[in-house]
């Protein structure tokens, strides 16, 4: 029986425009995903960086472009916060223990808050026993040792516990430490679905 489960956290509940953060930065002058962006991205998503690091290491590649543009080009992947997902999240935590995981950055959680503003994002943070950010944690999805630390730090038993992330390496990497798994399907599922997921676990 599901008692816990950990969500993540973009287009679970946060919707990501990918296509215009993709736009946004060929606008700049990013126009391919390079090895040097991919490590500056992993490196700032565990913390090893601070945000000017990110941002002076993304100017790098962009010499033309100050920081605070090449900042709101890579915000611009936050889209919108359905008010009926944290209606259905805070009903939800009446029900089962709730944990956040997600990979992210200092950028972006700073941005979430700004849109959101702050009682929306106190609502949506007290319906977690815990939120975990990986900039925090210093490791990431899909690493195993991230769900362990999660599992044994809350002393969870992984049967009873559903993780919920719509990327499929990091729901099969889930899996192998006894998680149950919902790989989400962005624009064909919805996070309201769960109820009827968990049914049929």
């Amino acid at each position: 029986m599901i008692d816990t489960i950990i969500f993540d956290f973009g287009d679970i509940f946060i919707n990501l425009d990918k296509p215009k953060v993709t736009h946004e930065l060929k606008e700049i002058g990013i126009t391919e995903w390079n090895n040097k962006l991919i490590e500056l991205n992993h490196q700032y998503e565990i913390g090893a960086i601070n945000e000017n690091e990110f941002l002076t290491g993304f100017q790098k590649q962009i010499e033309h472009i100050d920081t605070e543009t090449i900042k709101k080009a890579w915000n611009s992947i936050l889209s919108d916060f359905p008010l009926y997902r944290l209606d259905f999240l805070e009903q939800l935590s009446s029900k089962y223990k709730l944990f956040l995981l997600s990979n992210t950055d200092y950028t972006h959680i700073e941005e979430v808050k700004r849109k959101v503003g702050t009682e929306f994002h106190n609502r949506f943070i007290n319906c977690f026993e815990k939120v975990y950010y990986s900039f925090e944690m210093g490791m990431r999805k899909p690493d195993e040792s991230i769900y362990n630390y999660v599992i044994n730090t809350h002393k969870l038993n992984p049967k009873n516990t559903l993780f919920v992330d719509d990327k499929k390496e990091n729901t099969d990497a889930a899996q192998k430490t006894g998680l149950n798994i919902w790989n989400l399907q962005v624009g064909k599922e919805d996070v309201i679905e769960l109820i009827d997921k968990i049914i049929h676990i």
